[in-house]
């Protein structure tokens, strides 16, 4: 997340939102974005149901999720997904930016 908070002018500029999901309660979610001042939307999903209509993988071995990136258009049509196998692999914030560019 502080990969993208630090291009997160770069997103607003693109009209693009953030909005990232995490595994945790509403409380410990809130309390984390204020501690962090995350200026982007922060998402609980303990259920997991956000994660299940996206197919985000739940790897218990790696201590629960792994990282998926996905854009998705205002039509609401997913235009690109990366799902990484490592909490390390995720895509550049410049790669998600030039595909948004081209996808404008």
């Amino acid at each position: 997340m502080a990969q993208l908070r630090r291009d997160f002018e770069k997103f607003v500029k693109l009209d693009t939102q953030i909005i990232v999901a995490g595994p945790e309660k509403a409380d410990a979610f809130r309390d984390y974005w204020a501690k962090e001042k995350l200026p982007f939307i922060g998402l609980p999903d303990p259920e997991h149901k956000v994660l299940k209509l996206y197919g985000q993988e739940v790897k218990l071995f790696k201590l629960g999720r792994l990282p998926a990136q996905m854009l998705i258009d205002k039509k609401g049509y997913v235009r690109f997904v990366h799902y990484g196998h490592s909490m390390s692999d995720i895509p550049a914030n410049e790669e998600l930016i030039n595909l948004i560019e081209a996808l404008g």
